[in-house]
């Protein structure tokens, strides 16, 4: 029987292999294998087959009411009126907003992710009896094991 699981790249993962050879597993039976980290940089726009789940057009629509309304009202004392000083508010709002959110994803982002020092994760393999399963899969979630998965 097999036991793959993964890993956060902390201390947990050394611990939770001294306590398997502990319980008699051997080390030749353990298998632990790092994943690259990605060396290109994230992508801000989204294609239309990927997507991370962050906008670039929030701040921008907000803004865009909010310029919108506010020009539109002062449109009503300027030359060309309120409809087109509201469509220039509106512009401009959302411009402002997306700039905005642009850079806080280029370089806010990029710093948080550069300071954090993001590692992958880790993923152990371990070669056992079957009557040894259950005893590695608590000993792997004891440990923080993130998942764990059984093949027979």
């Amino acid at each position: 029987m097999q036991l793959f699981s993964t890993f956060e790249h902390t201390n947990f993962i050394e611990m939770a292999i001294v306590t398997l050879e502990k319980k008699g597993i051997q080390k030749e039976k353990i298998f632990v294998l790092p994943l690259d980290n990605r060396t290109e940089d994230h992508q801000i726009f989204d294609t239309m087959h990927r997507s991370d789940g962050t906008s670039l057009i929030d701040i921008g629509a907000a803004l865009s009411t909010a310029f919108a309304v506010i020009f539109a009202s002062i449109g009503f004392e300027l030359k060309w009126g309120p409809i087109y000083w509201g469509l220039i508010g509106a512009a401009g709002g959302f411009l402002l907003g997306f700039v905005i959110r642009l850079f806080t994803e280029k370089v806010n982002k990029k710093k948080q992710r550069l300071k954090k020092g993001f590692h992958s994760e880790i993923i152990l393999i371990v070669d056992c009896e079957e009557s040894q399963g259950e005893l590695v899969e608590n000993i792997l979630f004891t440990h923080y094991a993130l998942g764990v998965a059984k093949v027979k």
